[in-house]
């Protein structure tokens, strides 16, 4: 029979205090980092939210209070895994080596977006770090992971492939062929479950009659443990036992990290449609950045006050590079008809033709006018 992990849940409280479970290990330098990483999120996720509300971007996937859960899963992971997305996993890719240059781009879709404009925008790829493009499409990159994952187990590769989804996704087709033959298979990866308490306006009470959310894991006879989302080092510990199994070969884990969406499902939703803003009171007082802080402040790693500086650091270095990205062309019109065939085949050499004959007769759209104030 699969039973539950025996993973502590938490092991910095709200406060900040150390709850006695054992603490990663890592070192003053490795904190600090993390919680550098944790307020990069957090900086990056406020000025592209900005940039959109002004019409210069087109979509965000807020992660506001999500930080802990995205960082704290991914920093233990080697540079050989893999890192498949469910939505607001960016900021991972940022820790694992995707420039910042090039995550702004994807979010302008400019001529240095590396999708060649081909993605919505906040929809990242990145291969330097093994971060494949993800799709809206909900729960679709389970079963891709998993393959990827069996796939790397036949080529004696030594590489986990870490999934991420919502508690959403748990309700798909995709969630359900994934767990099956991971759990058959053996195959080395790590289902990561990020309970944020809402697919977009469904409430997770919603989602499932299951008493325990690892319960989703047991079934299909994955080891589970939940996690508190909101402590990084909680996330990292969870993630470190799940790693160790997978690399043993002793198969898949299923982590639910419990945390909560402190915005809209994106820039595009409304929550005080279906959402009382009680509910999010209390989590407010769970932020993980502040949490962190605290933390590491009461250790003496951050001096009174150095968490603000490395705020002001980030905004400095994330404007100058929203600066650059707004000013760099569009992506090239001949894109439109690149990369499909080693070839540009003859009709859709003609439709292109036929476009710039209409774009010279029209001329291109037009851009708003002046530079975003940041």
């Amino acid at each position: 029979m699969t039973t539950k992990l025996d993973i502590p849940f938490q092991l910095v409280d709200p406060l900040g205090e150390a709850t006695g479970a054992e603490l990663p290990k890592l070192s003053n330098d490795e904190l600090r980092e993390l919680f550098v990483h944790m307020q990069r999120v957090r900086t990056v996720d406020a000025r592209m939210l900005k940039l959109q509300r002004a019409g210069r971007v087109g979509f965000v996937g807020a992660t506001v209070g999500q930080e802990a859960s995205m960082i704290g899963t991914a920093a233990p992971l080697r540079d050989s895994d893999w890192l498949w997305s469910g939505l607001r996993e960016g900021g991972a890719a940022l820790m694992r080596g995707l420039p910042l240059g090039e995550y702004i781009a994807q979010m302008y879709c400019n001529a240095f977006d590396t999708a060649k404009g081909r993605q919505m925008c906040n929809h990242f790829q990145h291969k330097g770090s093994n971060y494949p493009s993800w799709s809206s499409v909900i729960g679709t990159q389970i079963p891709h992971g998993v393959g990827a994952a069996f796939a790397a187990k036949k080529q004696g590769k030594d590489e986990v492939h870490t999934i991420y989804f919502g508690d959403g996704a748990t309700s798909s087709n995709g969630f359900h062929s994934g767990m099956t033959f991971a759990a058959v298979w053996k195959a080395p990866c790590v289902f990561v479950c990020i309970h944020n308490g809402w697919a977009i306006s469904v409430p997770s009470a919603a989602q499932t009659a299951a008493r325990k959310w690892t319960d989703k894991g047991i079934a299909y006879g994955v080891p589970a443990a939940e996690v508190d989302g909101n402590d990084v080092l909680a996330c990292y510990g969870a993630m470190e036992a799940a790693l160790e199994r997978a690399r043993a070969g002793e198969g898949p884990t299923l982590l639910i990290v419990k945390t909560y969406r402190m915005m809209g499902h994106s820039s595009s939703d409304d929550p005080s449609v279906y959402r009382d803003e009680e509910e999010v009171a209390p989590w407010k007082e769970r932020d993980p950045v502040e949490r962190f802080a605290k933390f590491l402040e009461g250790r003496g790693i951050l001096a009174p006050g150095e968490a603000a500086g490395i705020e002001k650091e980030i905004t400095q270095e994330t404007d100058s590079e929203i600066h650059k990205q707004e000013a760099a062309p569009g992506m090239p019109l001949r894109s439109l008809v690149e990369d499909v065939y080693s070839e540009v085949p003859r009709h859709l050499m003609t439709q292109y033709n036929s476009f710039i004959e209409t774009v010279e007769r029209h001329g291109e759209a037009q851009k708003g006018d002046g530079a975003f104030p940041l």
